[in-house]
């Protein structure tokens, strides 16, 4: 099984953005937005992918994501429930860990959320001096419940 583990947290300042090695524009939406199955497509860039998740389990929950045709997912975003959630993503190399951090815009404008995948439950990590609230398993800040 494809399983993620991810933890999440919010930016307390923006030193991540003089860290940052790269950054791209991000346009998603979801097409189920249950607890138990979201559904989501999105385009990151000029690419596009079409991911499935299950119900987190804390940090865990299955991850299914695929590369599909930008055409294709511009046209499937179109059909995705109200709510298009448009963000810059910053990609931070950090104590041998990629930290992502998401700027929301539009009616988010102003959150930014941090996150980072481990490959394991049980891996310690050092988090950047940006890293504040640990927001991991708090389905307020889901992208999927983010009111946009």
């Amino acid at each position: 099984m494809a399983y993620e583990i991810e933890h999440r947290y919010i930016v307390t300042n923006d030193s991540y953005r003089e860290m940052a090695t790269g950054k791209v524009a991000v346009r998603q939406g979801y097409l189920n937005r249950n607890p138990d199955r979201t559904v989501r497509v999105r385009i990151l860039g000029t690419k596009g992918f079409l991911t499935i998740k299950g119900r987190n389990e804390g940090a865990k929950r299955l991850e299914f994501e695929y590369e599909i045709p930008l055409k294709d997912a511009q046209e499937i975003l179109s059909l995705a429930e109200p709510g298009i959630v448009e963000k810059t993503r910053y990609i931070v190399p950090y104590e041998g860990l990629v930290w992502e951090v998401d700027e929301f815009h539009g009616a988010q404008q102003g959150v930014v959320i941090a996150e980072v995948e481990i490959p394991d439950d049980g891996i310690k990590y050092k988090k950047p001096p940006f890293i504040g609230l640990d927001i991991t398993g708090d389905p307020t800040y889901y992208n999927s419940n983010l009111k946009v």
